[in-house]
């Protein structure tokens, strides 16, 4: 299409909207006042009802742009939640930030061109916007909400686009909740709302706050209830272990010595490698250390290396997604994870897999992963305890240890 073409498609695309409606007026006229191009109180009522069966933010964010997306002639609907200053290196939006720790992040949109593009993409200029500045960023500082009626107005960020698409208003209303703002509900129409419309849409808004606090606190209890699931299997894994054991019992003068150095490591958060042949109490040892240390009211997780696959390696140290590989049903923490402000307790360190250390390496030296089929870089902070009965320092000259003994 050439572009006098493409000038020709847009007018006559234009002149059929408001022909249409032109005529949707005059057929409310006709039928005594009907309001075809009203918003729907009883439609955004039946939508905050929906909204309080969902369980996932993503899903409730997702479900108020698509129900606004379907009001008479709402061009654009979308919700931009708080969130922490995550690219601030990279934002347009720097120069006019006035704080790099908090800002607004678009998380869902919807909605539809005149020439029937749809709208979903969150990655866009306005993917963050800084409180107090545009339209939305002015309406979550101030927890007011704006309704702007003249396409004219020097209000547009983008007036060209308002001009293109036909625009009439904008409402924005604040996302709040208990005194904490949660983000910005914006709907883009090409037909004016009244007073009445956006007093609905007020009411609305509060209900979709609500509706998104409720959905957090869902996902923090499905993560509590999930780590504390993984805790009982570790600590009856734990239990049964100790069990086995017993406790340190003994006078000699060696026993003593030992019993010196666990003191003298306790005190300390240094990595520590405990060596000597099976059956020699490695992991009571490293159990006194985690015992006395500053550690001690946290986790303290004992992984047998010499039990853990190969291909399995990733998933159970760092943990994974859902869907990452065939199995994977759910999310599920790894082991540093768990151990997250304890001890984990590497048993039989010696049989972990030459191509798995420089993973392995990483956490212990930077404290730094990524689960199984995610991107983000997660943070942890334990001490690690290592077991062996193997010589690792001849093996590190073979060059099939070297990475994981030179921080052991």
């Amino acid at each position: 299409m050439t572009t006098h073409e493409g000038m020709k498609f847009h007018d006559q695309r234009r002149n059929e909207v408001k022909s249409e409606t032109n005529q949707g007026r005059s057929e409310g006229t006709r039928s005594h006042g009907s309001h075809d191009h009203a918003m729907h109180l009883e439609a955004l009522q039946t939508l905050a009802l929906r909204l309080s069966g969902e369980r996932s933010v993503d899903a409730v964010l997702q479900l108020i742009v698509d129900g606004l997306a379907q009001q008479s002639d709402v061009a654009l609907a979308r919700v931009w939640v708080t969130g922490p200053g995550d690219v601030c290196s990279s934002c347009r939006m720097r120069p006019v930030c006035p704080d790099q720790t908090v800002c607004l992040h678009l998380s869902a949109s919807a909605g539809t061109s005149l020439e029937g593009e749809q709208w979903p993409r969150i990655d866009g200029y306005f993917s963050r916007v800084p409180f107090g500045q545009l339209k939305v960023g002015s309406i979550a500082a101030d927890r007011t909400g704006l309704l702007l009626t003249d396409p004219g107005s020097e209000r547009w960020a983008r007036p060209e686009w308002v001009r293109h698409e036909s625009i009439a208003c904008f409402a924005g209303q604040p996302l709040v909740f208990r005194d904490e703002t949660l983000g910005v509900l914006a709907v883009f129409r090409r037909e004016p709302i009244n007073e009445q419309e956006f007093g609905w849409l007020r009411m609305f808004a509060n209900q979709a706050a609500a509706a998104v606090a409720n959905a957090r606190a869902f996902s923090e209890l499905d993560r509590l209830r999930q780590r504390l699931e993984s805790h009982n299997a570790y600590l009856k894994e734990e239990v049964d272990s100790v069990l086995n054991f017993g406790s340190i019992v003994g006078r000699s003068s060696a026993l003593r010595h030992v019993l010196q150095q666990v003191d003298d490591v306790a005190a300390t958060d240094a990595t520590v490698l405990i060596t000597g042949e099976s059956g020699t109490g490695k992991e009571l040892l490293a159990k006194e250390i985690h015992e006395r240390g500053r550690r001690s009211r946290r986790p303290f997780i004992r992984v047998n290396c010499s039990a853990i696959p190969r291909e399995m390696f990733e998933s159970e140290f760092f943990g994974h997604v859902r869907g990452a590989f065939t199995g994977a049903l759910r999310d599920r923490p790894g082991r540093f994870q768990v151990a997250d402000g304890g001890t984990i307790f590497l048993d039989e360190i010696g049989d972990l897999p030459l191509d798995s250390q420089p993973k392995l390496l990483r956490v212990l030296q930077e404290g730094e992963y990524e689960r199984v089929g995610e991107d983000v870089t997660r943070k942890v902070d334990v001490r690690v305890i290592a077991a062996t009965n193997q010589n690792l320092p001849s093996r590190s000259t073979r060059s099939d240890f070297g990475r994981i003994c030179s921080i052991a």
